[in-house]
Protein backbone atom coordinates (compact mmCIF):
# COMPACT_ATOMS: atom_id res chain seq x y z
CA UNK A 1 0.00 0.00 0.00
CA UNK A 2 1.55 3.53 -1.39
CA UNK A 3 1.03 6.53 1.23
CA UNK A 4 0.77 9.86 -0.63
CA UNK A 5 0.27 11.79 2.19
CA UNK A 6 -1.35 15.79 2.27
CA UNK A 7 -0.76 18.01 4.67
CA UNK A 8 -3.83 20.53 6.01
CA UNK A 9 -3.36 24.02 7.76
CA UNK A 10 -6.07 25.14 10.20
CA UNK A 11 -7.14 28.26 12.38
CA UNK A 12 -9.75 25.65 14.13
CA UNK A 13 -8.87 22.62 13.89
CA UNK A 14 -11.77 19.72 13.62
CA UNK A 15 -12.01 18.70 17.05
CA UNK A 16 -11.97 14.86 15.92
CA UNK A 17 -8.64 15.39 14.49
CA UNK A 18 -6.95 16.84 17.05
CA UNK A 19 -8.20 14.27 19.46
CA UNK A 20 -5.95 11.15 17.30
CA UNK A 21 -3.07 13.85 17.54
CA UNK A 22 -3.46 13.97 21.61
CA UNK A 23 -4.13 10.04 21.71
CA UNK A 24 -1.21 9.02 19.51
CA UNK A 25 1.65 11.22 21.50
CA UNK A 26 -0.28 9.93 24.73
CA UNK A 27 0.52 6.53 23.80
CA UNK A 28 3.58 7.40 22.49
CA UNK A 29 5.01 9.46 25.99
CA UNK A 30 2.87 6.29 28.07
CA UNK A 31 5.46 3.74 26.70
CA UNK A 32 8.55 5.77 27.11
CA UNK A 33 8.04 7.19 30.56
CA UNK A 34 6.04 6.49 33.90
CA UNK A 35 3.51 8.96 33.53
CA UNK A 36 0.97 7.65 35.81
CA UNK A 37 3.77 8.98 38.69
CA UNK A 38 2.86 12.50 37.30
CA UNK A 39 0.46 14.03 40.40
CA UNK A 40 -1.53 17.01 40.45
CA UNK A 41 -0.24 19.56 43.31
CA UNK A 42 -2.92 22.59 44.40
CA UNK A 43 -2.86 25.13 46.87
CA UNK A 44 -5.52 27.54 47.57
CA UNK A 45 -5.81 31.15 48.74
CA UNK A 46 -9.34 31.31 50.64
CA UNK A 47 -11.23 33.99 52.45
CA UNK A 48 -13.15 33.03 55.70
CA UNK A 49 -16.23 32.33 53.82
CA UNK A 50 -14.42 30.00 51.50
CA UNK A 51 -14.36 32.27 48.14
CA UNK A 52 -10.98 30.97 46.34
CA UNK A 53 -9.47 34.15 45.84
CA UNK A 54 -6.22 32.43 44.29
CA UNK A 55 -4.13 29.71 43.63
CA UNK A 56 -1.29 27.71 42.66
CA UNK A 57 -1.76 24.99 40.66
CA UNK A 58 0.73 22.61 38.79
CA UNK A 59 1.65 18.97 39.10
CA UNK A 60 5.10 16.95 40.80
CA UNK A 61 6.78 14.07 38.88
CA UNK A 62 10.08 12.48 39.78
CA UNK A 63 12.59 15.08 41.64
CA UNK A 64 10.40 18.08 39.72
CA UNK A 65 7.76 20.24 40.41
CA UNK A 66 6.11 22.34 37.93
CA UNK A 67 3.98 25.69 39.01
CA UNK A 68 1.73 26.05 35.97
CA UNK A 69 -0.51 28.65 37.46
CA UNK A 70 -0.14 31.31 40.16
CA UNK A 71 -3.07 34.29 41.18
CA UNK A 72 -4.54 36.18 43.19
CA UNK A 73 -7.90 38.48 43.01
CA UNK A 74 -6.27 41.88 41.77
CA UNK A 75 -8.28 43.09 45.16
CA UNK A 76 -5.43 41.28 47.60
CA UNK A 77 -2.68 41.55 45.48
CA UNK A 78 0.65 43.16 47.25
CA UNK A 79 0.27 41.62 50.38
CA UNK A 80 2.43 38.98 50.25
CA UNK A 81 -0.42 36.07 49.04
CA UNK A 82 1.13 35.01 45.60
CA UNK A 83 4.65 34.56 47.93
CA UNK A 84 3.03 32.54 50.37
CA UNK A 85 0.77 30.47 47.97
CA UNK A 86 4.23 29.59 45.93
CA UNK A 87 5.89 28.82 49.34
CA UNK A 88 3.24 26.25 50.07
CA UNK A 89 3.14 24.67 46.68
CA UNK A 90 6.98 24.22 47.24
CA UNK A 91 6.63 22.68 50.50
CA UNK A 92 4.02 20.03 49.27
CA UNK A 93 6.57 19.49 46.45
CA UNK A 94 9.32 18.86 49.11
CA UNK A 95 6.83 16.54 51.14
CA UNK A 96 6.65 14.23 47.99
CA UNK A 97 10.35 14.41 47.42
CA UNK A 98 10.20 16.90 44.54
CA UNK A 99 14.48 19.43 44.69
CA UNK A 100 13.55 21.63 42.19
CA UNK A 101 10.75 24.11 41.17
CA UNK A 102 10.19 25.62 37.34
CA UNK A 103 7.45 27.92 36.01
CA UNK A 104 6.87 30.02 32.73
CA UNK A 105 6.15 33.37 32.99
CA UNK A 106 5.61 36.20 30.54
CA UNK A 107 7.14 39.67 31.29
CA UNK A 108 4.34 41.56 31.78
CA UNK A 109 2.93 38.66 34.54
CA UNK A 110 5.48 38.01 37.70
CA UNK A 111 8.93 37.28 36.82
CA UNK A 112 10.21 39.86 39.58
CA UNK A 113 8.26 38.17 42.00
CA UNK A 114 9.81 34.84 41.23
CA UNK A 115 13.34 36.29 41.28
CA UNK A 116 12.85 37.86 44.39
CA UNK A 117 11.93 34.15 46.13
CA UNK A 118 15.03 32.47 44.13
CA UNK A 119 14.09 31.55 40.88
CA UNK A 120 16.77 31.91 38.27
CA UNK A 121 16.11 32.34 34.40
CA UNK A 122 17.00 29.23 32.23
CA UNK A 123 15.96 30.82 29.18
CA UNK A 124 13.76 33.88 28.04
CA UNK A 125 12.45 33.42 24.07
CA UNK A 126 11.11 36.86 22.93
CA UNK A 127 9.27 38.06 19.91
CA UNK A 128 5.57 37.01 21.39
CA UNK A 129 4.68 41.31 21.05
CA UNK A 130 6.60 44.27 21.17
CA UNK A 131 8.41 44.19 24.34
CA UNK A 132 6.90 41.02 25.64
CA UNK A 133 9.22 37.33 26.80
CA UNK A 134 8.53 34.42 28.04
CA UNK A 135 10.81 32.88 30.54
CA UNK A 136 11.73 29.68 31.61
CA UNK A 137 12.57 30.20 35.52
CA UNK A 138 13.73 27.35 37.87
CA UNK A 139 14.88 27.11 41.84
CA UNK A 140 16.10 24.16 43.42
CA UNK A 141 14.31 23.52 46.75
CA UNK A 142 16.14 22.92 50.21
CA UNK A 143 14.30 21.49 52.98
CA UNK A 144 14.83 23.50 56.50
CA UNK A 145 15.85 26.89 54.36
CA UNK A 146 15.40 30.28 56.02
CA UNK A 147 13.24 30.90 52.82
CA UNK A 148 11.34 27.59 53.49
CA UNK A 149 9.44 29.36 56.31
CA UNK A 150 5.55 29.51 55.26
CA UNK A 151 3.84 33.41 55.77
CA UNK A 152 1.34 33.59 58.07
CA UNK A 153 -2.00 34.71 56.11
CA UNK A 154 -4.32 37.19 57.08
CA UNK A 155 -7.12 38.04 53.83
CA UNK A 156 -8.59 41.31 54.20
CA UNK A 157 -11.81 41.97 52.18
Amino acid sequence: MTIDPTITVHDEPPAADAAVVDQGLDAHNEAAAPLRDVRPLTCFLRTADGSVIGGALGRTWGECAELQQLWVDAACRRRGHGAALLRHFERAALARGCRRCYLYTFSFQAPQLYRALGYTVQMQIDGFAPGITKYAMQRELCAGSDDDVLLPLKIRN
